[in-house]
């Protein structure tokens, strides 16, 4: 089985400097014990029901399988 870590580039961070600009990718979260990136996405969402109320769009986001 794999595990993933979903990242997305929509949202922001701040920096302790107020006004130094970030551009940087958030996570989201993890997934474990699945065995592709459509199950992980499928997972991730069932488990994550706050990602429809904070309105992250899930074509952004972006999976990469942990070793």
């Amino acid at each position: 089985m794999k595990k993933y870590i979903i990242i997305t580039p929509e949202g922001g961070t701040t920096a302790p400097k107020p006004d130094y600009e970030l551009h940087n990718f958030q996570v989201l979260g993890f997934v474990e014990n699945v065995n592709n990136e459509t199950e992980a996405i499928t997972k991730f969402l069932k488990e994550n029901d706050w990602i429809f109320d904070a309105e992250f769009n899930v074509a952004e986001f972006i999976l990469h399988e942990l070793l």
